[in-house]
């Protein structure tokens, strides 16, 4: 725990402008989440528009692709907030019902089987490649991730669900990988899903 927090304050203290708007935006993102807030979407693109640049410049070309979905969704995801009650009110959380949840978890775990299977046998398609150090888990947050994605933009309450989980498993591979910093966030991004959970849960109290 030491070394997370001193390596994390090393970090902080080279972090560059890039770097740091993208923290900024990012944690924004997610505290208008919490709120409800359509500024979560503007914070978002904001976010992952900086993203593109450190991606490309670290050539780091799966995260890179994955956030140009990511801006997809982001997206759909404020227009749907705007636009998508047919009572032209606020878009109401909604919950999934129980085949639904069946639905998305069985293609969240395809989606982990068939992309750690890419990842662990990249260096096939791509030679100059070795395969990934972690495939399957590191697929685990990308596919998950994308069905939290998803339900965020459908404004659905399990999006939280998916968040937590990614967040848990990244903040354990990071902290495996030695990239503290990482692993100090997303355990900070812990919090915030449970945060944003609860918030969303009093919400729909209120609801109805």
């Amino acid at each position: 725990m030491q070394d997370l927090i001193r390596d994390s304050f090393e970090y902080l203290k080279g972090i560059d402008t890039l770097e740091a708007s993208g923290l900024i935006f990012g944690l924004l993102s997610v505290y208008f989440l919490i709120k409800e807030n359509i500024w979560t979407w503007p914070s978002g693109i904001t976010y992952i528009l900086i993203s593109f640049v450190i991606f490309w410049q670290q050539q780091l070309y799966g995260d890179f692709l994955l956030h140009v979905f990511f801006l997809i969704l982001n997206i759909y995801g404020w227009y749907h907030w705007l636009y998508g009650s047919k009572e032209n009110t606020k878009v109401p959380i909604t919950r999934l019902n129980f085949k639904e949840n069946v639905v998305y978890g069985l293609i969240s775990l395809l989606g982990v089987g068939l992309f750690g299977y890419f990842l662990s046998n990249i260096h096939l398609v791509f030679t100059n490649l070795t395969p990934a150090s972690v495939p399957y888990w590191d697929a685990a947050t990308t596919s998950l991730s994308v069905t939290a994605m998803w339900l965020t933009a459908r404004k659905r309450i399990e999006n939280w669900h998916y968040w937590f989980i990614v967040d848990v498993l990244a903040a354990a591979i990071y902290f495996y990988k030695g990239i503290y910093f990482y692993s100090l966030l997303y355990f900070i991004y812990i919090a915030l899903a449970i945060a944003g959970y609860l918030q969303w849960k009093k919400i729909m109290t209120q609801q109805t």
